[in-house]
């Protein structure tokens, strides 16, 4: 069996065509013992297997699902749990950075009942549905491909309509 799902910890520099250069660089820092959010990366492997079969590889749903469980372990919280989320980003990462490649998605765990969760623990409603906000803009622009002057747009409505002022349209409006 292939595997497609590697731990942080079970790397190096050195698997920039395994684990991407993002990927090499976090097992690196984490195997010098720098402090690293416990993570994993999918390879580049299960990439190639995707684009060969037009399919994921079989394998590659239950090994993420193992390493999600294990990362839930030992951050003592659950994906979308509704008292206390565990927050997670996606990014992408080729052996060398280039422009246009994917962009990150945070805050994935998020949903209508953790943001509830979320702002009791920040202590702070504004800056958890803020963060879920992000986390719909940036898989709406990234995975839906749907554009994010159009997220911007519809924030600054919204914010208009509150009597806010608008922010200036660019990708990183918040």
């Amino acid at each position: 069996m292939t595997t497609y799902v590697y731990d942080f910890a079970h790397g190096d520099k050195d698997q920039k065509d395994l684990l991407g250069g993002k990927g090499a660089n976090l097992a690196e820092m984490t195997k010098l013992g720098l402090p690293v959010p416990p993570g994993f990366t999918i390879t580049t492997e299960a990439c190639r297997a995707y684009l060969e079969a037009g399919r994921q590889p079989a394998e590659l749903g239950v090994q993420v699902t193992r390493e999600l469980r294990l990362l839930e372990q030992k951050m003592g919280r659950r994906l979308g749990d509704a008292t206390d989320p565990l927050l997670v980003s996606v990014r992408s990462g080729a052996k060398f950075s280039m422009p246009g490649m994917m962009e990150t998605v945070l805050n994935i765990g998020l949903n209508d009942d953790s943001v509830e969760g979320l702002a009791a623990i920040a202590d702070d409603e504004r800056f958890a549905w803020d963060s879920y906000r992000r986390l719909i803009q940036m898989f709406g622009a990234t995975v839906m491909d749907i554009k994010s002057s159009r997220f911007a747009e519809i924030h600054d409505a919204a914010k208009n309509a509150e009597g806010s002022r608008p922010t200036p349209s660019c990708p990183w409006t918040v």
